[in-house]
């Protein structure tokens, strides 16, 4: 038992050790220069160039022309600083510093399956979230005070979203999906799957670095009820990110995600298949546990297989050197 032990401790530290790189400056700071730096390139350039030509009434702005300054917005201020910022601080170049490497279709249907377990495991925990703390306002005055706050946020946000996912047409439609969908999953995961996670493993354990960066993943969306299940969405992606070494693992089940979510606005008119408002939820709390409960018990017994499907691939590939 203690030599199955050991030898699995030393190929999670061999494969750990293989994918250091060498870079000009230490790759935690180049991680959480990435972070503020873009974060405050995005939001507040972004923020002025949509003022700059739009003005403050947004409401009355060509939606197709909002649709195509969110594109350019993403991809010059999110993408082009990321690929530029890798470049210069890693010596390996792009390539490496950012998992650039095509998935196997088995990787790809694997984590895929997992996607489809844990999407409606979080929908189930947002509902028992804001069950609770609807409960909770009744309680207690400054958490009633909290939810006002947040649920005015919500409404703000859905109706920012909401504006940019109608359509009239499929192919309004399906440049709505790669709006909302494609380039956000591009331009995010290469900056926190790719350049920000892959500088904090270069320091820390690959389990804590996808935590950490699926945190400031999950604050940079602004959404207080969503956190929490944003948090949980980008640990399962940067775990994809490690343990696949492929960039395009996450962004594919980024992709998948959003996806789903602008289907479910345009079948069913809404953002997302369950508000993330808490003035939104009933009361019918028992089938959402039961389901949270089974569905977590089967994502974490997925997330054992997935972890024994790799080890053995490592088993293998060792074998053959």
């Amino acid at each position: 038992m203690n030599e199955e032990y050991q030898d699995k401790k030393e190929e999670s530290e061999e494969v750990h050790e293989e994918r250091k790189l060498f870079s000009t400056v230490p790759p935690v700071t180049a991680a959480f220069v990435a972070l503020i730096g873009i974060f405050i390139l995005y939001q507040v350039g972004g923020a002025i160039l949509t003022l700059s030509i739009f003005g403050f009434n947004l409401d009355k702005a060509d939606v197709n022309a909002l649709r195509l300054l969110t594109v350019g917005g993403q991809l010059l201020l999110i993408l082009f600083p990321t690929l530029l910022l890798a470049k210069m601080v890693y010596q390996e170049g792009i390539t490496e510093a950012l998992r650039v490497k095509l998935p196997r279709i088995k990787e790809i249907g694997l984590f895929t399956v997992g996607l489809f377990l844990l999407i409606p495991l979080l929908q189930n925990y947002l509902y028992l979230q804001n069950f609770l703390l609807n409960k909770s306002a009744d309680l207690f005055p400054f958490i009633k005070k909290a939810i006002e706050l947040f649920d005015q946020l919500d409404k703000m946000m859905e109706k920012t979203y909401g504006s940019l996912l109608k359509s009239r047409s499929i192919f309004e439609a399906s440049f709505v999906i790669f709006v909302v969908a494609v380039i956000p999953a591009l331009c995010e995961e290469t900056l926190f799957r790719g350049l920000v996670q892959k500088s904090f493993e270069q320091k820390f354990k690959p389990l804590f670095s996808a935590l950490i960066t699926a945190i400031f993943f999950g604050l940079y969306h602004f959404n207080p009820y969503g956190l929490v299940a944003l948090i949980a969405l980008g640990l399962y992606f940067g775990f994809a990110a490690y343990t696949s070494n492929s960039i395009f693992i996450p962004i594919l089940l980024h992709l998948l995600n959003n996806l789903f979510a602008v289907l479910a606005f345009l079948i069913l008119g809404d953002a997302e298949l369950i508000s993330t408002s808490v003035s939104k939820s009933g009361e019918q709390i028992i089938p959402h546990l039961v389901s949270f409960v089974l569905l977590s018990f089967l994502f974490v017994l997925f997330i054992i297989y997935l972890k024994r499907v790799y080890s053995k691939q490592l088993q293998t590939n060792r074998r053959a050197l």
